[in-house]
């Protein structure tokens, strides 16, 4: 059986039967079903033209990737999808309007959390402790607020950025030890390797150097998982592809299948 633990629908071209007949093609039993509320201020000008048109308001802003679709995709195929959802915490009682999507929709994951603010702030925190206490795992997207000037090798901040830093999510980690949390994107893969913080890419693909903070992070925090998915870990996992199979091996426990799209990339390389 092969799970996708990190998916959404109705994007990038695809409808919910889109995904099922590509997940059909990669023998791909399930999937996690994530949403993505984006709100107005933080708006990506550059993933609107992947996102489902219906939900265009006339003003030209968009609401991501909404826990509606999802339902409508789990309504059609009860057998092929498993529901996420995430509210901002910002919103009043977040964690009671999480606690009635597990009550009222059968949600199991929390997520996608991907937010312009930081992990370990104290509404996060209440959000990620009722996940905790409900059973669900969190799925974090992380993308630093600073990468190096190449020009100045001067920190540059990046406007578009979503949980801080490595630093932020070990707090939460520590703030929430009943809480499995399950990282994912470029900020987060990128620490595999020690010149993180000096690489001015979003992507780096270099020969990883030794001191790379995941590893470590991995073993003192038993709360932290991993995801494979997306165009992130891919592409660090092909950095050094020794080290790669000995992170996946000792942390086979730890990782999950996941893709963020469509494909056997990932099927390749593993």
């Amino acid at each position: 059986m092969i799970i996708d633990s990190h998916q959404h629908v109705f994007w990038h071209g695809r409808d919910d039967a889109g995904l099922v007949a590509d997940m059909d093609e990669q023998k791909i039993d399930f999937a996690w079903l994530l949403s993505w509320d984006v709100p107005q201020d933080e708006g990506v000008k550059s993933y609107r033209h992947v996102f489902n048109p219906q939900h265009f308001a006339n003003d030209g802003t968009h609401p991501g990737l909404p826990f509606s679709d999802i339902l409508t995709a789990k309504h059609r195929y009860p057998d092929r999808f498993i529901c996420g959802y995430l509210p901002d915490p910002r919103v009043h009682n977040a964690p009671a309007v999480f606690e009635n999507a597990v009550n009222m929709h059968g949600v199991k994951i929390c997520g996608e959390w991907k937010l312009q603010m930081l992990f370990d702030d104290p509404r996060c925190l209440e959000l990620f402790r009722k996940a905790g206490d409900l059973g669900c795992p969190v799925v974090l997207h992380l993308d630093v607020p600073f990468l190096m000037d190449p020009e100045t090798h001067r920190m540059k901040y990046q406007s578009i950025w979503y949980g801080g830093t490595i630093d932020n999510l070990e707090r939460a980690l520590i703030e929430c030890p009943d809480t499995i949390f399950i990282g994912h994107a470029p900020g987060f893969w990128r620490e595999i390797s020690g010149d993180a913080d000096s690489d001015p890419t979003s992507y780096p693909r270099g020969p990883l150097v030794p001191g790379g903070k995941l590893i470590p992070l991995f073993e003192r925090r038993p709360n932290l998982y991993a995801d494979l998915s997306a165009g992130s870990a891919l592409n660090n996992l092909r950095r050094n592809s020794e080290w790669s199979t000995k992170f996946l091996c000792d942390f086979s426990d730890r990782i999950l299948f996941g893709r963020d799209y469509y494909g056997g990339d990932l099927n390749e390389f593993l």
